[in-house]
């Protein structure tokens, strides 16, 4: 299992293809990427940027990993997730989970993303014409993640 933060552009594809390789033993893999939108409820958005602070926000990561890879008979996780700025239609995250069968595989990878955008350490900024403004998770973001239980 693995989780990495990353500066720099997030090839998804790339990304998918390292992690399928030479898996033979599992019966499945659901893959998730999260792409950064040009607008949200505020208005237009030039760029969309996630601070976060070295170290720290990494173990996020991997606690948020190692979760789902305790709760779900998975065997084997990658987490790979932006820092920085982030343009629209740039990939901001991706997550894989290979597991023997497919419901494990969609459920922890469902269950990631809930908790990645609920509890994984990053400050988000949205910069637009209109100007900058740090957001937090929304309403619906911590419904999705409570419906988990733990």
């Amino acid at each position: 299992m693995s989780a990495i933060l990353t500066p720099g552009p997030l090839e998804a594809d790339a990304e998918l293809r390292a992690f399928l390789a030479d898996r033979t033993g599992d019966g499945a893999v659901a893959a998730f990427v999260g792409l950064a939108r040009d607008s949200s409820a505020s208005g237009p958005v030039a760029e969309l940027y996630l601070d976060h602070y070295p170290g720290f926000t990494e173990r996020s990561l991997e606690a948020i990993a190692a979760g789902a890879g305790a709760r779900f008979p998975v065997r084997d996780i990658r987490v790979v997730h932006r820092c920085g700025a982030v343009a629209p239609g740039e990939t901001i995250v991706f997550v894989a989970v290979a597991a023997p069968h497919r419901r494990a595989a969609f459920e922890a990878a469902d269950y990631l993303m809930d908790r990645l955008k609920t509890e994984a350490a990053f400050w988000k900024r949205e910069d637009g014409p209109a100007g900058s403004r740090w957001i937090e998770p929304t309403d619906k973001d911590r419904a999705d993640r409570a419906r988990w239980n733990d």
